[in-house]
């Protein structure tokens, strides 16, 4: 048992980020448990709800979370910084996947993945408002996810996706507007 081991409440996060940055390994473990939840949620939304990608998406994030912690610089809570390597990281796998798609066969608005995700509604809704953010087509979720649930300003999303500022907005309005569609239904 090492000595990060111990409860994680008893280490301060600053203190553990720079033991990590050092090369403390114990030290990234344990950030790795305080934020694991938090990212694997955000990845398996934003990969299409698959357990097995999500999976991957995670240990892709903390690898490179550990390969790029030394330009972490504290100008944010880690856990900000986190997230954003995250939704880089399933952001860049999207991607390539397009692009492998699209190098196979033509896509259309029917093929785009489909994702579901957690949100504090009561559990009678729950199911219903994940199948309604699934059938949202793929650009129109991410932008719902990353505005609605993780709390991202339509600017920085644009950042992320590559998209323009307006085109966030207007894919956030229309994803609002095929949700609460769909869940008149």
């Amino acid at each position: 048992m090492n000595s990060w081991d111990s409860d994680e409440t008893d280490h301060d996060e600053s203190e553990l980020v720079q033991q990590a940055q050092s090369g403390d390994v114990a030290a990234f473990e344990a950030l790795y448990r305080r934020h694991h939840g938090r990212i694997y949620g955000l990845v398996w939304r934003l990969c299409g709800g698959s357990p097995a990608l999500a999976d991957d998406l995670l240990q892709e994030a903390f690898v490179k979370a550990w390969s790029k912690l030394d330009t972490f610089r504290g100008d944010s809570r880690f856990g900000t910084w986190l997230h954003r390597v995250s939704v880089n990281v399933a952001l860049s796998d999207r991607r390539i996947r397009v692009r492998k798609a699209r190098f196979e066969t033509e896509m259309d608005e029917t093929y785009e993945r489909t994702a579901v995700g957690a949100t504090d509604v009561p559990a009678a809704q729950q199911n219903d408002l994940e199948q309604a953010i699934a059938s949202l087509p793929e650009r129109a979720r991410t932008v719902l996810l990353l505005h609605d649930v993780e709390g991202y300003r339509h600017r920085e999303i644009a950042e992320m996706t590559g998209m323009a500022e307006g085109s966030s907005k207007a894919h956030l309005h229309r994803a609002r507007k095929l949700v609460r569609r769909e869940l008149e239904k």
